[in-house]
Protein backbone atom coordinates (compact mmCIF):
# COMPACT_ATOMS: atom_id res chain seq x y z
CA UNK A 1 0.00 0.00 0.00
CA UNK A 2 1.18 3.43 -0.70
CA UNK A 3 1.11 6.45 1.59
CA UNK A 4 -2.13 7.96 0.16
CA UNK A 5 -4.12 4.77 0.69
CA UNK A 6 -2.93 4.42 4.32
CA UNK A 7 -4.03 8.00 5.10
CA UNK A 8 -7.56 7.28 3.85
CA UNK A 9 -7.81 4.18 6.04
CA UNK A 10 -6.89 6.00 9.26
CA UNK A 11 -9.87 6.70 11.52
CA UNK A 12 -10.22 9.64 14.00
CA UNK A 13 -11.41 13.16 14.44
CA UNK A 14 -9.92 16.24 12.93
CA UNK A 15 -9.26 19.26 15.15
CA UNK A 16 -12.22 21.08 13.61
CA UNK A 17 -14.57 18.19 14.48
CA UNK A 18 -13.31 18.20 18.09
CA UNK A 19 -13.81 21.97 18.38
CA UNK A 20 -17.36 21.72 16.98
CA UNK A 21 -18.14 18.83 19.33
CA UNK A 22 -16.82 20.73 22.39
CA UNK A 23 -18.74 23.86 21.37
CA UNK A 24 -22.01 21.93 21.05
CA UNK A 25 -21.39 20.13 24.34
CA UNK A 26 -20.70 23.47 26.08
CA UNK A 27 -23.86 24.99 24.62
CA UNK A 28 -25.98 22.05 25.81
CA UNK A 29 -24.40 22.19 29.29
CA UNK A 30 -25.09 25.94 29.47
CA UNK A 31 -28.74 25.46 28.48
CA UNK A 32 -29.26 22.64 30.99
CA UNK A 33 -27.62 24.61 33.82
CA UNK A 34 -29.73 27.69 32.98
CA UNK A 35 -32.92 25.64 33.18
CA UNK A 36 -31.83 24.09 36.50
CA UNK A 37 -30.99 27.53 37.96
CA UNK A 38 -34.31 28.96 36.72
CA UNK A 39 -36.36 26.19 38.34
CA UNK A 40 -34.33 26.37 41.56
CA UNK A 41 -35.02 30.11 41.81
CA UNK A 42 -38.70 29.53 41.01
CA UNK A 43 -38.87 26.89 43.75
CA UNK A 44 -37.20 29.24 46.28
CA UNK A 45 -39.63 32.04 45.43
CA UNK A 46 -42.58 29.66 45.74
CA UNK A 47 -41.26 28.54 49.14
CA UNK A 48 -41.06 32.17 50.30
CA UNK A 49 -44.61 32.85 49.08
CA UNK A 50 -45.93 29.74 50.86
CA UNK A 51 -44.16 30.64 54.10
CA UNK A 52 -45.55 34.19 54.14
CA UNK A 53 -49.07 32.96 53.36
CA UNK A 54 -48.89 30.21 55.99
CA UNK A 55 -47.75 32.67 58.68
CA UNK A 56 -50.49 35.15 57.81
CA UNK A 57 -53.09 32.39 57.84
CA UNK A 58 -51.87 31.09 61.20
CA UNK A 59 -51.90 34.57 62.78
CA UNK A 60 -55.40 35.35 61.54
CA UNK A 61 -56.71 31.95 62.68
CA UNK A 62 -55.21 32.40 66.15
CA UNK A 63 -56.61 35.91 66.51
CA UNK A 64 -60.03 34.93 65.19
CA UNK A 65 -60.18 32.01 67.62
CA UNK A 66 -59.23 34.17 70.60
CA UNK A 67 -61.58 37.00 69.62
CA UNK A 68 -64.50 34.59 69.24
CA UNK A 69 -63.82 33.18 72.73
CA UNK A 70 -63.29 36.57 74.43
CA UNK A 71 -65.73 38.20 76.81
CA UNK A 72 -64.89 41.72 75.68
CA UNK A 73 -62.26 44.04 74.32
CA UNK A 74 -60.12 45.49 77.09
CA UNK A 75 -60.15 49.11 75.98
CA UNK A 76 -57.56 50.60 78.38
CA UNK A 77 -54.73 48.84 76.51
CA UNK A 78 -56.28 48.31 73.07
CA UNK A 79 -54.84 50.65 70.45
CA UNK A 80 -54.73 50.68 66.67
CA UNK A 81 -51.65 48.40 66.84
CA UNK A 82 -52.45 46.31 69.93
CA UNK A 83 -55.50 44.22 70.72
CA UNK A 84 -56.26 43.36 74.35
CA UNK A 85 -59.04 40.93 75.15
CA UNK A 86 -60.74 39.97 78.38
CA UNK A 87 -61.22 36.22 78.42
CA UNK A 88 -62.18 33.37 80.69
CA UNK A 89 -59.42 31.23 79.18
CA UNK A 90 -55.92 31.03 80.68
CA UNK A 91 -57.28 32.19 84.03
CA UNK A 92 -54.77 32.20 86.93
CA UNK A 93 -55.76 30.39 90.11
CA UNK A 94 -58.18 32.41 92.20
CA UNK A 95 -59.14 34.72 89.31
CA UNK A 96 -62.32 34.76 87.23
CA UNK A 97 -60.97 36.55 84.20
CA UNK A 98 -57.71 36.95 82.33
CA UNK A 99 -56.31 39.24 79.63
CA UNK A 100 -54.50 38.44 76.40
CA UNK A 101 -52.78 40.76 73.95
CA UNK A 102 -51.77 40.66 70.29
CA UNK A 103 -49.15 43.13 69.08
CA UNK A 104 -45.93 43.49 67.06
CA UNK A 105 -42.67 42.86 68.90
CA UNK A 106 -39.30 42.55 67.13
CA UNK A 107 -41.08 42.79 63.73
CA UNK A 108 -43.10 39.67 64.55
CA UNK A 109 -46.63 39.14 65.84
CA UNK A 110 -46.68 38.32 69.54
CA UNK A 111 -49.34 36.77 71.74
CA UNK A 112 -49.16 37.56 75.45
CA UNK A 113 -51.18 35.91 78.18
CA UNK A 114 -51.81 37.77 81.43
CA UNK A 115 -48.68 37.68 83.61
CA UNK A 116 -46.54 35.77 81.07
CA UNK A 117 -43.87 36.69 78.56
CA UNK A 118 -44.92 37.28 74.94
CA UNK A 119 -44.83 34.35 72.53
CA UNK A 120 -43.98 34.84 68.85
CA UNK A 121 -46.66 33.46 66.56
CA UNK A 122 -44.84 34.24 63.33
CA UNK A 123 -41.61 32.63 62.14
CA UNK A 124 -38.33 34.51 62.34
CA UNK A 125 -38.12 34.36 58.52
CA UNK A 126 -41.17 36.63 58.35
CA UNK A 127 -41.19 40.36 59.05
CA UNK A 128 -44.50 41.98 60.00
CA UNK A 129 -44.55 45.52 58.71
CA UNK A 130 -48.06 46.39 59.88
CA UNK A 131 -50.75 45.09 62.20
CA UNK A 132 -53.88 47.14 62.78
CA UNK A 133 -57.09 46.58 64.73
CA UNK A 134 -60.36 48.46 64.28
CA UNK A 135 -63.40 47.91 66.46
CA UNK A 136 -66.69 47.67 64.59
CA UNK A 137 -70.03 47.80 66.40
CA UNK A 138 -73.20 46.87 64.57
CA UNK A 139 -76.61 46.42 66.21
CA UNK A 140 -75.06 45.76 69.61
CA UNK A 141 -72.52 43.16 68.43
CA UNK A 142 -68.82 43.90 68.37
CA UNK A 143 -66.33 42.78 65.75
CA UNK A 144 -62.66 43.42 65.20
CA UNK A 145 -61.22 44.18 61.78
CA UNK A 146 -57.65 42.84 61.56
CA UNK A 147 -55.28 44.14 58.88
CA UNK A 148 -51.72 42.90 58.51
CA UNK A 149 -48.87 43.07 56.04
CA UNK A 150 -46.08 40.50 56.19
CA UNK A 151 -43.05 39.84 54.05
CA UNK A 152 -40.29 37.29 53.75
CA UNK A 153 -37.05 38.57 55.31
CA UNK A 154 -34.78 37.54 52.43
CA UNK A 155 -35.23 38.76 48.90
CA UNK A 156 -35.32 35.98 46.33
CA UNK A 157 -33.95 37.09 42.95
CA UNK A 158 -34.62 40.70 43.88
CA UNK A 159 -38.22 39.91 44.85
CA UNK A 160 -39.37 39.93 48.46
CA UNK A 161 -42.53 37.81 48.83
CA UNK A 162 -45.18 39.67 50.82
CA UNK A 163 -48.87 39.51 51.57
CA UNK A 164 -51.52 41.84 52.99
CA UNK A 165 -54.60 40.41 54.66
CA UNK A 166 -57.73 41.83 56.16
CA UNK A 167 -60.15 39.77 58.19
CA UNK A 168 -62.98 40.36 60.62
CA UNK A 169 -63.79 38.39 63.76
CA UNK A 170 -66.81 38.80 66.01
CA UNK A 171 -66.81 38.60 69.78
CA UNK A 172 -69.14 36.00 71.17
CA UNK A 173 -72.45 37.15 72.51
CA UNK A 174 -72.67 36.97 76.29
Amino acid sequence: MNYKNRKCLQKGFSIIEVIIYLGLLSLIALLVSSVVIYFTNLNNQSKGDREVLENARRVLEEMTYEIAAAKSIYTPTTTASQLSLETSKYVPTGETTSYIDFFICDNRVCFKKDGQNPIYITDDAIQVSSLAFNQISTNGSTSIKISTTMRYNNAINGVQPSVSFTSTAALRNN
